[in-house]
């Protein structure tokens, strides 16, 4: 039996060996390539990730958003002194994005009336920051 080789450089080189032996060395390189298959199909190539993209961010992104999350905490510790109805008015204004006439209008009340509420709001709010 005639097992063949390919070398890094390109030359290609045969070698007579016996059948017990090249059936030997034609099922372990199966099994390598059984085994290389397997473990390209679990794990994902960081050659072909993008180091800008979604999977990493740069350091002054994280640095941002290690930002982000800290305000975003002393604001959710502050707004502890405000009371239910506040609480929900901010989330209407702030996290719903709905619009203070429409917020005044639901509730039966004149949009100063809800601005005036904000005021109170952003002042408790300015004491505990």
């Amino acid at each position: 039996m005639k097992i063949t080789y390919e070398f890094v450089t390109g030359e290609i080189s045969e070698v007579e060996v016996d059948e017990s032996l090249g059936g030997m060395l034609l099922d372990l390189d199966r099994q390598q390539y059984n085994n290389d298959h397997k473990e390209t199909r679990r794990h994902v190539s960081l050659d072909g990730m993008d180091y800008e993209g979604e999977l990493f961010v740069s350091a002054e992104d994280t640095e941002g958003e290690t930002e982000r999350r800290e305000d975003m905490a002393r604001l959710f510790s502050a707004m502890e002194v405000l009371s239910p109805d506040q609480r929900e008015l901010v989330e209407k204004v702030y996290f719903e994005e709905r619009k203070i006439t429409d917020i005044a209008a639901e509730e039966n009340v004149s949009h100063v009336a809800i601005i005036r509420r904000l005021n109170r709001i952003y002042e408790k709010l300015r004491k505990n920051l």
